[in-house]
């Protein structure tokens, strides 16, 4: 792999200052490269909500980083009023999306580094925090990376790869998890090609993965998100890799909407179907997808883009922003321990037991 590869992108999707955490603004890509500062878990949680930053694990690592910057804005105060800080963090973190668990995976375990530092002062524990928050971040590139050199013996050369929304280095604390994979094929020697799906309604894969590839220099087609029967039926597609927001204890699978579909699809035209995501993202402590909390988002993110809007006014939407794909559809799961074939419950469960 080379080394490239294994720093990133040049573009960072966050990036921790001494008292800020600067995310790229998503919503502005790929026209233009703008960062949006943040100095308290309120605008970390408003960046999460308007989109500034997506991805399951990067919403992780920032949320991590939410709580840290908010223990450095109270560690001069008495203890008391650190951990009503701390608590009021949590809460607003918590609430500002509901489907990716590496949300609520990073908040839990920032809260057992407070409990762990609670006899500590509370400038003591504020670093303590801010550590552990840099060490979330680490950890989700070292995750990212293991993930695609397993990932990358899924990949035949010359393989022409399908993907939907976007699971790269700007959804991740850097290299990617779908994407990740792709490069790490490629970082191996292995001719590979992507199909990006657009992803409606807030163009992900047209905005984004696109990028991400131009930016790699693997080739890389776009399409619309309908074309992706046709493409399929015409022999042009090898495999599918996804990425995810969350994993049920049985294998079930919720990412960006759409993601279902192209399941489907897959399983109609013999095609494999893999889901790339690490550890954090499985909720063992949901049995299946059907309990899976689903976000629906605003109107306007169907009516219009940009400004421009296409729909009658009064018309109703239904707009959520991700789908439930069953196990049953699932190929494998690509973790950075390793890859499960027909995931179930107890493959799965084996994997924590490593």
């Amino acid at each position: 792999m080379n080394a490239s590869s294994e720093r990133g992108p040049a573009v960072r999707t966050l990036r921790w200052t001494s008292d800020s955490l600067e995310l790229i603004d998503q919503r502005r890509l790929p026209a233009r490269i703008e960062y949006v500062e943040c100095r308290s878990a309120a605008e970390v949680a408003q960046s999460i909500r308007d989109i500034v930053v997506r991805g399951a694990p990067a919403i992780g690592c920032a949320a991590a980083f939410g709580v840290a910057l908010e223990a450095r804005r109270a560690a001069g105060l008495p203890r008391a009023q650190f951990e009503k800080s701390l608590r009021a963090a949590h809460e607003i973190l918590a609430a500002s999306r509901p489907t990716a668990v590496n949300l609520f995976w990073a908040l839990k375990r920032m809260n057992g580094c407070a409990e762990r530092t609670a006899a500590l002062t509370c400038a003591d524990a504020a670093a303590a925090l801010v550590e552990e928050a840099v060490a979330i971040f680490q950890e989700d590139i070292a995750a990212n990376i293991a993930m695609g050199r397993a990932g990358a013996e899924l990949v035949p050369d010359g393989a022409r790869i399908m993907t939907h929304c976007n699971a790269g280095a700007l959804a991740t604390a850097g290299h990617g998890t779908a994407l990740g994979v792709i490069r790490s094929a490629r970082d191996a020697g292995k001719r590979v090609s992507v199909i990006a799906n657009e992803t409606r309604p807030f163009l992900q894969g047209a905005r984004l993965t696109a990028w991400e590839m131009v930016q790699e220099r693997i080739p890389v087609t776009l399409i619309t998100d309908n074309m992706a029967g046709h493409v399929m039926q015409r022999g042009m597609v090898d495999l599918v890799i996804v990425g995810a927001d969350r994993i049920a204890a049985n294998g079930d699978v919720a990412n960006k909407i759409g993601t279902y579909t192209l399941a489907v699809l897959a399983a109609r035209h013999g095609i494999p179907f893999y889901v790339a995501a690490p550890l954090s993202t499985i909720d063992t402590g949901i049995e299946t997808g059907a309990t899976i909390p689903i976000e629906e988002r605003s109107a306007g993110e169907v009516t219009g883009y940009g400004g421009i809007t296409w729909a009658p006014l009064g018309v109703g939407v239904l707009n959520p922003a991700f789908d439930v794909t069953p196990a049953a559809l699932i190929t494998a799961l690509i973790t950075e321990r390793g890859i499960v074939r027909a995931p179930d419950k107890d493959r799965i469960l084996q994997l924590f037991a490593q």
